[in-house]
């Protein structure tokens, strides 16, 4: 009897504890949940119609469309026809919600938007543009000038309904910490936002720590976030246990800080789990079915740190 106690004890006890954790998640994660994008990059140049039905599968309504040389599928939306392409989304009930376009950058964009406003498209990805490595006022005032040059863009911005969300792209005006936070600083307009990409600033020599303050400094400002970290690189092959170290919970960059951040500043733009492969162009791994399982594997890690 005493054995049958102790045990219902322990079992009570173990319940409790886990209704309390429970309760504690739930909390913590008040305000603050992922909005899920998967980009078609990730599945190189496979067609949309193999890719779209991958989109749920992958804990996500939205896609990320993106053009030659990293994917294709933006080549493959006129060559089907926008007609075609929108029958296809709600066929597989996916949503078009961002148009990267490094190829056009950020004062090429125009003739894009008509299309973005079309399907609700709420972001479009591009670099910057302008001199490098520059440091302090003259960074700032580089920073400044750019922003002057993109006010009728963003003017066009906010009359589609779209946000401009400049990534810190490596060997860019806009690739610093500093540089990002001048241009929210100096461009009060939410349709100017920022693309956040750890991998660029780990090259930079930003921690865990750093990246998840430049979260808090440019919070809500913030239209995207690469769940992408440098791992082992991009820029050269290797075997794919190496390349794909730059997936969350693969390589040595704790998302936990950064995690932390979003939480705090209620982040509530679109999380995207990225990596680059080596060349670019093809999906990360053999099949869409790979990628997707690859990319759950990686969500459930950041899940877990919520």
């Amino acid at each position: 009897m005493k054995e049958l106690n102790r045990r219902r004890f322990i079992k009570g006890s173990a319940a409790a504890l886990a209704l309390a954790s429970s309760a504690r998640f739930a909390e913590a994660a008040k305000g603050f949940q992922y909005r899920w994008i998967v980009s078609s990059a990730m599945y190189g140049t496979l067609p949309l119609a193999t890719i779209l039905p991958e989109i749920h599968k992958a804990g996500a309504t939205d896609i990320d469309i993106w053009p030659r040389r990293h994917g294709n599928q933006r080549e493959q939306m006129e060559e089907m026809g926008l007609d075609a392409f929108e029958a296809l989304m709600e066929k597989n009930k996916v949503h078009l919600g961002c148009l990267t376009h490094y190829d056009l950058g950020p004062f090429g964009l125009a003739k894009e938007m008509p299309v973005a406003k079309r399907f609700g498209c709420t972001v479009m990805v591009c670099g910057g543009k302008g001199p490098k490595n520059l440091k302090g006022k003259e960074l700032k005032a580089a920073v400044k000038k750019f922003v002057e040059e993109m006010k009728p863009h963003v003017a066009m911005a906010e009359e589609h309904g779209v946000r401009i969300a400049v990534e810190n792209h490596g060997n860019n005006l806009i690739d610093s910490a500093d540089s990002l936070k001048w241009l929210v600083e100096l461009e009060s307009s939410n349709s100017m936002a920022v693309a956040l990409a750890p991998y660029h600033l780990e090259n930079l020599g930003l921690g865990s720590k750093e990246l998840a303050a430049l979260v808090g400094d440019v919070g809500n400002r913030m239209a995207m976030f690469y769940a992408w970290q440098h791992g082992m690189g991009c820029m050269e092959k290797l075997p794919k246990e190496q390349e794909l170290l730059q997936m969350p919970g693969r390589g040595q960059l704790d998302f936990g800080p950064i995690v932390k951040a979003m939480k705090k500043v209620k982040y509530n733009g679109y999380t995207q789990v990225f990596m680059h492969p080596v060349p670019r162009g093809i999906p990360i791994l053999d099949t869409a079915a790979d990628v997707t399982k690859e990319i759950n594997r990686a969500r459930n890690y950041m899940e877990g740190l919520v």
